[in-house]
């Protein structure tokens, strides 16, 4: 998922607390593979390990950036075939 942000980046950060801890929820349950933010700071990118593309756009309707009106999110589907994420397995799997 790649976010774009749709507000300033003073107020964008003023909620990033509230996202982190967003994030770190999704760590926990094992749907997050990797984040960070984007270089320069328009927005960020989220690799979930989830099934379907409404499974991700349902789970991240519960960030406070989207919340809030401050970012929205893309879909983009990948599967890794080479470097480091290439044998990744799911720990769920």
């Amino acid at each position: 998922m790649i976010s774009t942000y749709l507000a300033p980046l003073d107020e964008v950060d003023q909620a990033r607390t509230d996202h982190l801890a967003f994030i770190d929820g999704l760590e926990r349950a094992g749907v997050l593979v990797s984040a960070g933010r984007q270089d320069p700071p328009v927005g960020g990118i989220l690799l979930l390990n989830v099934d379907t593309e409404a499974r991700a756009h349902e789970l991240l309707a519960d960030d406070p950036y989207v919340r809030r009106g401050l970012a929205e999110y893309a879909a983009t589907g990948w599967q890794p075939t080479r470097g480091v994420l290439a044998d990744w397995k799911s720990p769920a799997a």
